[in-house]
């Protein structure tokens, strides 16, 4: 097969093409753009440089991506969206680049479903396998683990960190950090358990969910300082990969966890 482009498109010059592109009717795609091979817009998606978009990627109708940030720091500079492959950007769903007063670019790596009018702002780093749910939000700066599921009307507030395997529900408001596995609902965040579930369809053996659940208790039942709770959640699998990401999401915040 070769590229597809409806006549009613607009393509720049300047945009490269993989193989087996498809490109919708309406679509806009300027700049320093990349689509890569199979990647598919529909109908009125616009998609701007400069942008990497990997493989196999599909963008519905009246979606935005690599648009510039509206930060009000930015100037014009030449910032970057950088997308993997096989992601689903759905209706309205806009994602932004980066600003110079941090990476230069926005990342989403592969895999990840961004339903309909979600957002990803600029300088964001979203992991793989990630769901952002209808109207879900993420601020700048915000970085988001692998498996993150954000519930619909999610919002991020900047700079926060979103553990890999952490789960929130409809309509949470985060303002602090989430370790790894947890869940967390409410106006403000709070933590109601680990995503337990999640795991098992992950492939997460009993055992392991076990430790985790563990883990989880010492830091949010116990009542134990922060330190204390982290020996003794370090001593439940020293060398377990699965206790050090754990651990690792807590000792990394900058913001603080919720808690």
């Amino acid at each position: 097969m070769s590229n597809t482009i409806h006549p009613t498109a607009i393509v720049d010059d300047s945009v490269k093409l993989g193989k087996d592109v498809y490109i919708g009717p309406y679509c806009i795609v300027e700049g320093d753009v990349t689509l890569g091979d199979r990647t598919r817009l529909e109908s009125h998606a616009v998609v701007k440089g400069p942008s990497i978009i990997g493989a196999d990627c599909h963008i519905f109708q009246f979606a935005t991506v690599g648009e510039a940030t509206p930060d009000l720091k930015f100037k014009g500079e030449e910032t970057w969206l950088k997308m993997g492959d096989r992601n689903v950007i759905r209706e309205g769903a806009t994602i932004h680049r980066g600003t110079i007063q941090d990476l230069g670019e926005t990342r989403v790596g592969n895999d990840n479903l961004i339903m309909a009018y979600a957002h990803i702002g600029h300088d964001c780093i979203v992991g793989n396998h990630c769901i952002l749910v209808n109207n879900a939000s993420l601020a700048g700066h915000v970085i988001v683990g692998d498996w993150a599921i954000l519930g619909g009307y999610s919002l991020v507030h900047q700079r926060v960190k979103i553990g890999a395997h952490s789960f929130t529900g409809f309509g949470t408001g985060v303002s602090m950090d989430i370790p790894a596995y947890v869940t967390a609902s409410g106006h403000r965040a709070e933590p109601k358990g680990i995503n337990a579930e999640g795991l098992k369809r992950r492939g997460y053996d009993p055992e392991q969910i076990q430790d985790v659940t563990r883990a989880y208790k010492l830091l949010y039942r116990r009542k134990l300082k922060l330190d204390d709770a982290l020996t003794e959640i370090r001593a439940i699998s020293p060398d377990g990969d699965h206790i050090t990401l754990f651990i690792d999401s807590i000792t990394s915040s900058t913001r603080g966890i919720i808690r």
